[in-house]
Parts: C-alpha cells; sequence; structure tokens
C-alpha cells in the first residue's frame, strides 16, 4: 500500500512508465513536480499536451514533425538518391547534429524481433520498398544488436533485389577510448573493418 496521496501516486505510476525511469526516480520527478511553484507545473503539463497535439509522423520519412512532410524530406538541397534508414525518430536528430549526412532517411520504427512478436509487417518496411529505386545507395544505420543486425541482413536481402547499393555504418572503437575497455565485440569488429591508410 502506497503512503503518498492517491494523486501522488497515480502520479509517480505515471513517471514510473517513462523508458529509463524507475520507482526512486518517478517518486523524485513525481515531487519535484508537486513542489514547483503552480505556473511551472502548468507549463510542464502545457508542453506535454502540445507535443500531443502538434507532433505528427511524416507521412514520406515516418520522423517526428510539425508539418507534413517534414522540412527534411521538403528540403531541395538534399541528396535525393541516398536514404539512410534508422530505427526511429530520435536517431534521425542524432546524424543531423554531425552536420554529416546530406540525404533523406527512413524510419522503420523498431527493430525486427521475433522473441517480442516483432516481424517484418510490423515496420515500415513497404513504405520503403515503395522510395527506392534502381541506382539509389540506402545506408542502414539500425543499432548495432543482434536485432539491428538481422533487421539489416533482412533489409539488405530486400533491397539487393531491387538493385539498390546496400551499405552498414562502419564500427569500431570509440574516439577517446582505451583498448584496455574495449569489449571483445567492438574490438573484433574494429579489426574486421579496418581501413588501409
Amino acid at each position: 500500500m502506497s503512503h503518498y496521496p492517491e494523486s501522488v501516486q497515480i502520479l509517480i505510476d505515471r513517471f514510473a512508465t517513462f523508458p529509463g525511469i524507475g520507482k526512486k526516480t518517478a517518486q523524485r520527478l513525481a515531487l519535484h513536480v508537486l513542489m514547483a511553484k503552480s505556473e511551472e507545473a502548468t507549463q510542464f503539463a502545457k508542453a506535454i499536451m502540445d507535443v500531443k497535439a502538434h507532433i505528427v509522423f511524416c507521412s514520406v520519412c515516418g520522423s517526428i514533425t510539425e508539418e507534413d512532410p517534414c522540412h527534411i524530406c521538403m528540403d531541395p538541397k538534399r541528396i535525393q538518391d541516398v536514404i539512410c534508414i534508422v530505427e526511429n525518430p530520435a536517431d534521425i536528430f542524432t546524424f543531423e547534429r554531425t552536420n554529416n549526412f546530406r540525404g533523406r532517411y527512413h524510419v522503420l520504427g523498431g527493430v525486427l524481433s521475433p522473441l517480442d512478436g516483432v516481424g517484418p509487417e510490423d515496420l515500415n518496411i513497404d513504405k520503403l520498398l515503395n522510395r527506392v529505386s534502381e541506382g539509389m545507395e540506402v545506408v542502414l544505420a539500425t543499432n548495432p544488436s543482434v536485432e539491428g543486425d538481422t533487421t539489416s541482413l533482412y533489409l539488405s536481402r530486400l533491397l539487393k533485389e531491387k538493385n539498390v547499393k546496400v551499405s552498414r555504418l562502419a564500427r569500431g572503437l570509440p574516439v577517446g577510448s582505451d583498448l584496455e575497455y574495449t569489449d571483445i565485440a567492438t574490438l573484433t569488429r574494429a579489426l574486421e573493418g579496418r581501413t588501409e591508410l
């Protein structure tokens, strides 16, 4: 049984549903909201409502946007025949911060995970296949996990049937890291992906 008043416990339970937020952090967040000035709490609630009211998924790439299609899909300066495939919209913003990729994107909405009941029909694959054509390049940028690798392998087979150039992000050692603390899988991939100088 909770020792908190019901409304506080409901807020704690809501925060606990967020990814990476445990019960203790949820309690701290709820108590922070409770102790905040009414104006601050109202602005927080309004920000949540505004995001739910104004954000949509881009009908072209699947990213989050306030205007459909999104500004990246509408940008005529973008390279039109290169598409970077990512798992979720947050990945696009990570790439955009680098200022190095000038192509377009496609959001899968997850990865293949048979154990979790996620198959090809659950991902944004059909729309991808309709977007690509012969001679294009597709960069597979799924996370370096078993599910991400499985998804990339599955997509590469489908895309090669369309005579599309398929590439995968290089993997290796993070800048500034020490070999002593590098895990075996990362070190193995770094060796496999070595390039000639």
